[in-house]
């Protein structure tokens, strides 16, 4: 099925990139990168009409097409710990439930997060269009489980930078590349941060996006095994700049806004 035969494809608008807000809310969001949202600031201020382009190639793709039919909503079933936890210990569910648990994260906040943001918009998303972009926004975190990238300023521009190849918005890589550029300046010489970023875009562009499949069906598999499905590739560059940051005596977790260990590289 082509995308114009798709009888559930919605007309793609001509929307402006605003890139002074969006150079306006990154300043924001380097001062306090647990504000998320600066991040959806930024987005809605570059990706144009990129995710609604997507969202048609999604429902054209025939895994994309149950996924919509199904329009499952992802919060209720990812914040149900109680489910999750009964699931296989080394499976997707018990990584996610021990990756959320850590950094003390829900589902839902963020989801109260983007709604916030969300009251502040002439919100004209059709609903079906709304139902992609949460969906795209509920599995954000799956992605930090799947790819093994950690929170901090590097791990998370690194799963943008791999998430942009699989769900597009400029917005997405604006933050990649920015953020792995602030991260630099604090990092040791010799650092690989942008090395990070480009391993953590050939990752995404190679892997299969999990947008598209059945989350009840891949939650109680093994994490590996969901990995290999995926075709999510091993990593190397990331934990390498979390070893020299380490050696330098820089937490990776506080590299942005801490002490600047190269003087001569910021």
């Amino acid at each position: 099925m082509t995308r114009s035969s798709t009888p559930d494809a919605i007309p793609v608008p001509r929307m402006p990139r605003r890139w002074f807000k969006a150079m306006r809310h990154f300043k924001n969001l380097i001062a306090n990168k647990e504000d998320t949202s600066q991040v959806f600031h930024i987005t809605h201020s570059l990706n144009g009409n990129d995710l609604y382009k997507a969202f048609n190639r999604f429902i054209a793709d025939p895994e994309g097409r149950k996924r919509f039919e199904e329009r499952r909503y992802l919060p209720p079933i990812l914040d149900d710990r109680e489910t999750l936890r009964a699931m296989p210990k080394g499976s997707l569910a018990d990584a996610y439930c021990t990756f959320m648990d850590r950094e003390g994260l829900t589902a839902q906040g963020l989801v109260d997060e983007f709604d916030q943001f969300a009251a502040e918009l002439d919100d004209t998303r059709t609903p079906e269009f709304k139902w992609y972009n949460n969906r795209s926004r509920d599995t954000h975190d799956m992605f930090h489980v799947l790819t093994g990238y950690g929170r901090d300023a590097l791990g998370e521009t690194s799963v943008l930078a791999y998430s942009y190849q699989q769900t597009s918005g400029l917005g997405i890589q604006f933050i990649a590349y920015m953020g792995a550029l602030e991260v630099k300046r604090w990092a040791p010489k010799g650092a690989p941060v942008i090395g990070s970023i480009r391993e953590a875009a050939r990752r995404g562009k190679a892997a299969k996006n999990i947008m598209l499949y059945d989350l009840m069906d891949l939650l109680p598999r093994p994490l590996e095994e969901v990995r290999e499905m995926l075709n999510v590739q091993p990593m190397t560059v990331y934990p390498e700049v979390h070893r020299m940051m380490r050696e330098a005596g820089l937490d990776p977790y506080e590299a942005v806004g801490g002490a600047i260990v190269d003087p001569v590289a910021a």
